[in-house]
């Protein structure tokens, strides 16, 4: 299975704790809440689904970002969004 970039929001800002348990992906404030953003696989996107639900977060939004070269992680040119 080919890797995509993700970007999931989860609901407000993460405690070291939550920021070391997240440490393979880059995390930014996004708002009130928090931004995950990585390349994952889809077994890789359920584990972090797994990991996200283990920590008692409240998933907001996950959203696979564009593939293209030049695209960058912050871009609007997303293809998938799902607003949970």
């Amino acid at each position: 299975m080919q890797p995509h970039r993700y970007r999931i929001i989860v609901s407000g800002r993460l405690a070291d704790a939550g920021c070391a348990a997240f440490e393979d992906f880059r995390i930014e404030p996004c708002g009130k809440d928090t931004a995950l953003m990585g390349e994952l696989d889809l077994p890789d996107l359920r584990g972090v689904l797994a990991r996200i639900q283990g920590f008692g977060l409240e998933l907001v939004e996950i959203s696979r970002l564009a593939d293209e070269a030049g695209a960058g992680l912050n871009g609007a040119r997303g293809r998938r969004m799902h607003r949970i």
